[in-house]
């Protein structure tokens, strides 16, 4: 499957600025005055826009680290998050 200019357009775009438009998307949406053809639009772009924000989310868990206390509470050393425990 080839990469669609939307596909690249939303890759290159920060978590914060992505679900901003997600959100812009789905108020519109639920407004219901949308033309069918655009709201299928609006809809794939959505799904795009919410996979590549879930995307960037596990970058960043995947990078959480739990610090590790000692007895009197101070900082001892790091251990990477295990992803169960999100």
């Amino acid at each position: 499957m080839s990469e669609t200019p939307t596909a690249t357009d939303i890759s290159s775009l920060s978590f914060e600025d992505a679900l901003k438009q997600l959100e812009r998307i789905v108020q519109e949406l639920e407004q219901g005055n949308v033309p069918l053809e655009r709201s299928i639009d609006m809809y794939e772009r959505g799904s795009a826009l919410r996979k590549h924000c879930d995307k960037l989310l596990q970058a960043a868990e995947a990078k959480v680290e739990k610090i590790q206390l000692d007895r009197d509470g101070n900082a001892s050393g790091k251990t990477p998050l295990d992803a169960g425990e999100v």
